[in-house]
């Protein structure tokens, strides 16, 4: 949940699926620090504070448990308040890209189905383990493709060799939370703008036929 100047909400979500977990990856940004993979058997909700373009925020971030977990129960969850999601799979690992694509479109269909309308949600697609190249199962194109079939951020990371690139992509997807959220919030100021606009005209038309 990110508060600042603007009101802005912010609750980037990590869904996973059972073959990987992306811990290493979430661990790595809030504690700049390195753990290797383990299994998850409880869902975590994550606080981090941190400075964005000059603003405060105050960002929630949400894991889920992964153990013996189908990836949609995974997903169901956070649909409908997250405001924006980093969906992870291991480049050496074809079984977690597979799943990754199936989130992908879990995502949306829950979205069309329970948010009435509001599709469109700030994704970004991370192929973690680069430093596993010599093992790698999915090439970076596929993931790139994917990524663009889907709308969606794609960078490809190493947990266990760099801090500074899952920083980046956090930054970067916390931006287009923050520009989509300005957005919504635009788009309903105009809307109720209009409606009132209406209702005044209706008024005094009203008024006029009835002078």
């Amino acid at each position: 949940h990110v508060n600042s100047p603007d009101l802005l909400v912010n609750k980037p979500t990590v869904p996973t699926t059972h073959q990987y977990q992306p811990t290493a990856v979430l661990v790595r940004f809030l504690t700049k620090r390195f753990i290797g993979e383990y299994a998850s058997n409880t869902n975590s909700l994550y606080r981090k504070r941190l400075s964005i373009d000059g603003r405060q925020l105050n960002l929630e971030v949400f894991d889920p448990c992964s153990q013996g977990t189908e990836a949609r129960c995974i997903v169901e969850e956070p649909v409908d308040w997250a405001d924006g999601f980093v969906v992870v799979y291991n480049i050496s690992d074809r079984t977690s890209f597979i799943n990754a694509e199936n989130i992908l479109q879990q995502i949306r269909e829950i979205r069309i189905e329970n948010c009435k309308g509001e599709v469109e949600v700030p994704v970004c697609l991370v192929g973690n383990k680069q430093d596993l190249c010599h093992a790698r199962q999915v090439c970076e194109e596929e993931g790139r493709s994917l990524a663009q079939e889907n709308r969606c951020l794609f960078q490809e990371v190493s947990a266990a060799e760099s801090y500074q690139e899952i920083a980046n992509l956090f930054t970067q997807l916390i931006r287009q939370v923050m520009e989509h959220l300005k957005y919504r919030a635009d788009r309903r100021c105009y809307s109720s703008s209009k409606s009132m606009a209406k209702l005044i005209n209706n008024m005094f038309g009203k008024r006029r036929k009835s002078v």
